[in-house]
This record gives structure tokens, sequence and C-alpha cells, in this order.
């Protein structure tokens, strides 16, 4: 079984526009939908579209609105009782795939909940073979959040699962910084801000020299996503770096979420390196090519070639 986390679940509503966002004036939309989305449930709806036996673990209040859409699709969740309601996204996106998004911070946290959230988390993943931590904090939740829900689960499981942070900012540096997470999911930028650097340009071997930085002496592996570049795969044995087939670019809403979850999904399935990558960037490719924070199911992936190349 897969468990993921989604401390700041959203009602993502996405709305398409037949032009460029244009600030300042009236523009009609073509579509809009809406999604239960945050980027642990995002994860969990990829890996269930796939077969995969994945609970979703949220804080979720017994009245909030976001529960009609969680139920829409194959989907076990675990709520976690709160008081305040999931928040509400915005993304606007043109012909061309460029996304506008506009997040809210989400309902705060108490401390006796975000104690409750974490004591879901140990229960459910007993025997669970990953564990995927992802997404921004609610306030009220502090910055070892992560750090925290990784001991806790490891003091109390002695086959405890592997587990992947998809976080950013202090959130993420405090998961590698106490936490020894298995693997992390940043993107390029997020990857120079933990690291304290600067990227000064694209060039895939700058961003290796970045990841080494860390793996394997602070987080297992690093599975680092570059948009449409494809990603990077840093282990501690080796790196590869792999480029997406040619797709129709919709939304790049959750590709990132979808990437990570194509890795946990061949992971699991006993894939090699070169393979979980391939299928990470096959995943996130597939969720680009889908409308709103849709998650694809394995009909959904691209048929082109996904080249690996293992770097020196």
């Amino acid at each position: 079984m897969i468990v993921t986390l989604t401390a700041n679940p959203s009602l993502d509503r996405t709305v398409t526009l037949p032009a460029p966002l244009r600030p300042g004036e009236v523009q009609a939309a073509t579509s809009a939908r809406e999604d239960a989305g945050g980027k642990g449930i995002n994860v969990a709806r990829a890996i269930a579209a796939a077969g995969e036996e994945c609970v979703a673990i949220l804080p979720l209040a017994h009245d909030d609105p976001f529960d009609a859409a969680l139920r829409e699709g194959p989907l076990t969740s675990q709520r976690v009782p709160v008081r305040g309601h999931a928040r509400a996204n915005l993304a606007i996106t043109d012909p061309a795939g460029v996304t506008t998004k506009l997040n809210l911070p989400g309902a705060t946290l108490s401390a006796d909940e975000v104690a409750e959230v974490i004591d879901a988390v140990v229960t459910r993943t007993l025997g669970a073979r990953w564990l995927v931590l992802a997404g921004s904090l609610p306030p009220g939740v502090p910055d070892d959040f992560y750090a925290r829900v990784i001991h806790a689960v490891r003091r109390a499981h002695g086959d405890a699962p592997l587990i992947a942070v998809d976080g950013a900012g202090a959130a993420l540096a405090a998961a590698v910084a106490d936490g020894a997470p298995d693997l992390i999911k940043p993107n390029d930028e997020e990857l120079a801000g933990l690291v304290g650097a600067e990227l000064h340009g694209a060039a895939v071997v700058e961003i290796f020299d970045l990841a080494r930085a860390i793996v394997p002496t602070q987080v297992g592996a690093a599975l680092i996503t570059l948009g449409s570049r494809g990603a990077l795969l840093v282990e501690p044995d080796g790196a590869w770096a792999a480029t997406p087939p040619p797709i129709l670019v919709v939304s790049t809403v959750g590709a990132g979420d979808s990437s990570l979850a194509g890795y946990v999904l061949a992971h699991a399935r006993g894939a090699d390196p070169a393979e979980r990558l391939r299928l990470a960037v096959r995943y996130g490719a597939a969720a680009a090519s889908l409308p709103g924070t849709q998650a694809p199911a394995p009909a959904d992936l691209p048929l082109g070639d996904v080249p690996v190349t293992r770097l020196a």
C-alpha cells in the first residue's frame, strides 16, 4: 500500500481562456472545471488510477464542500476532522499551456489537530511501502512538520515505509535537515533554494552538481522535475536524465505531482532507476496534456519515446 499526506488540500478551479491572459481586462473563458486537489491527493489519484492500493490522508471538516469533489473517482481517503475549511486555488490557462495560479493559504490548524494528523499517518502507514508527504503547509503548522511526521513514522514502525517529500521553502529545508527522507522531488528552482545556490542557466550538469550536495549525505535520492526539459534522477550510485515525449500542453498544474506518482509506481513494481525516471517523465507529460489537475490514468500516457541518459 502507498499512503499520501496532503496537509493543505485545495479545491482547484481551472479556467481556460481562448487567448493569453491580459491583466486588467475583461476576458471570456471557454471552459472551467473543479478538482479536489493538493499535491498528495494528486499523487494518490494517479496511483489509484493505475490500480495500486493507495490511501490519501488529509485534514477535512465534516461539513467542508471539498468532500463532494474528493469523492469523485477511485480514491480511498482518510479524513482527519478539523474546524477550518479547505482553501480554493485558481489556475488560469491559455491555448499555449501558459498557466497563472492564485493560491490561498488554507485553514489554520491547531496544535491538537496537527498532532491528530500525525497520529493518523503513523497508524495508516503500518505495512505501507511508501509514504508521500506533499504540498505546502497550512497556517498553524510548523515548518518542521514533515520532519516530525518522518520521525514519528520511523519510531513507530520497525519496517517503516520509504518516505518521499515534495515540498518547497522552509518545509522542505527542515525535512532534509532533520528528516533524511528517502526521496525528494523539487524542481530546479526549489533545489537551488534548498542548497543555497543560484542557477546560472538550465544545464543539466549544473543541476546535477546541486543535487550531489545533498545526495546521499542528507537525502536518499532526488527526482528533479525540469518542466518541458524532462527530469533528472540522482541516486547514491548514479544519475540519469530524461526528456519528455512530444505532447500538446493543456495545463501544467499537477504535472510534477504526477511525475512523483509515476516514480513511486515504478519503484513499487521493482523497476530500475532508468525505468523509474522514464515512467515519472511519461506521467508528468500525460498530466500536462490534460485539463485542470486531472490525474492521468495509464491510458492517458503518451506513446512517444522517453530517452534516458546515464550521467557520468
